[in-house]
């Protein structure tokens, strides 16, 4: 949780909105939602799912949608994880804008 809320307020510094959520259930939830949603931030360890988990259902719902993967892990089981753009923690202010240049401009931001 401490994790979510620092990058969220990172992602803020860097002058986008931030919505944290404590779960890839949650998430699932405000994506489905009618919430405009323009990258998604998520950890690799997460309760009830991993954060390779929660991409692919995000991809089942819109196939676009941005993800960035924060992990502390080199290796990833699954080959849908290993797919997505990577922030390694630990990480800083300069690490998370780095990983959000590499995907589309967007103007919030899901953590």
């Amino acid at each position: 949780a401490l994790v979510g809320h620092v990058t969220a307020t990172m992602v803020e510094d860097l002058g986008h909105a931030a919505l944290w959520v404590p779960s890839g259930a949650e998430a699932l939830e405000v994506i489905r939602s009618a919430r405009q949603i323009d990258v998604v931030i998520t950890d690799h360890a997460m309760p009830g799912m991993t954060g390779g988990q929660l991409a692919e259902a995000i991809h089942k719902l819109h196939p676009n949608m941005p993800i960035i993967l924060a992990t502390g892990f080199a290796d990833l089981p699954g080959s849908y994880a290993q797919d997505l753009p990577r922030l390694s923690k630990p990480y800083g202010p300069d690490e998370l804008a780095q990983a959000l240049a590499m995907v589309e401009p967007q103007q919030r931001v899901a953590s």
